[in-house]
């Protein structure tokens, strides 16, 4: 069979390698146009390309989808089945209608719960505790084809988004190549997903990394752990930025809301929530690099007392 694939970050590029290793051929890759990134706004590669490239798998990076653009390439290329996985922009309908064997989508969540963007940050920072990879069938809506199958896995009490992405794709690449086999040799089943039980997932913004610190130290913990690796959850130590790459629940000491209690050596920055508290373990104020809070207090002044997150006047 002949399988294009279709996908941009290291979730899809994950997947991509994983698909090398089946007896199918890879005609091609397709990955959104590579972005600038850093302070120097220098174009970076799409993981996707870096990784067909190693692979030797031609790639193609359309600045646009619309108006059957790539219709001209997949004549040339003439897929039996497109593979997708995170590549980042609506499918338009002549690319979904094209292959024999459909347009065959590799989502992070158990469909019809989170359909959209972000299913792996949103079940880490919903207090999910499992999550989990779907094969779909493509149709015209957002993540609402029907599901060929899904494995279910178990989301650790501190595992970040960046874990759960590294996971999911594992998953999500053996489970492909399984229903791939399915659905060539004619036994795969679809079934219809039950658009009343669906949930939503939307890209995730910086506005929902910001910490409420009238929330219980455990759903904090979920929004820290769901913001990891980006945009990573901040909020405000005197005014200025502080972002929190992870902390520890404890309920032994309870302060106000968002109050620095202290620093407590091996442990990290205690602060007080809604309900029970946190340790600040691994942190970035602004204007310095992401380090242990121990270690950065090494050279610096963190005033007990100070309300996180309060606006400084």
């Amino acid at each position: 069979m002949k399988i294009l694939f279709m996908g941009t970050p290291d979730f899809a590029a994950a997947i991509l390698e994983r698909l090398c290793k089946t007896e199918h051929e890879i005609i091609g890759a397709v990955s959104q146009p590579d972005k600038p990134k850093g302070r120097g706004h220098k174009l970076m590669p799409t993981d996707v390309r870096l990784k067909a490239e190693e692979l030797g798998i031609p790639v193609y990076q359309p600045e646009t989808l619309k108006g059957e653009a790539f219709l001209p390439q997949l004549k040339v290329l003439k897929p039996d089945m497109i593979i997708v996985a995170a590549y980042g922009k609506i499918l338009p309908r002549y690319i979904i209608d094209f292959p024999k064997y459909g347009c065959i989508n590799v989502h992070a969540s158990l469909l019809p719960k989170y359909r959209g963007a972000a299913p792996i940050q949103w079940a880490i920072i919903n207090g999910d505790e499992t999550t989990g990879v779907s094969i779909m069938r493509m149709d015209y809506g957002l993540d609402t084809g029907d599901v060929i199958a899904a494995a279910e896995t178990t989301i650790g009490k501190y595992e970040t988004s960046a874990q759960l992405f590294d996971r999911l794709a594992v998953i999500g690449g053996e489970l492909l190549a399984c229903t791939i086999e399915q659905i060539s040799d004619g036994t795969a089943q679809y079934k219809r997903q039950k658009d009343s039980e669906h949930t939503y997932a939307p890209m995730i913004s910086k506005k929902d990394a910001v910490i409420d610190w009238y929330r219980s130290a455990e759903e904090i913990s979920k929004l820290i752990c769901g913001m990891n690796s980006y945009p990573l959850a901040q909020t405000t130590y005197k005014g200025k930025s502080l972002k929190i790459v992870d902390a520890e629940i404890t309920d032994a000491v309870n302060g106000r809301p968002g109050e620095i209690i202290g620093l407590v050596k091996r442990k990290g920055l205690l602060v007080g929530c809604g309900k029970g508290a946190l340790y600040l373990k691994n942190v970035q104020f602004e204007g310095s690099k992401r380090m242990y809070v121990e270690d950065y207090a090494r050279g610096h002044n963190i005033d007990d007392g100070v309300i996180l997150g309060e606006t400084i006047v």
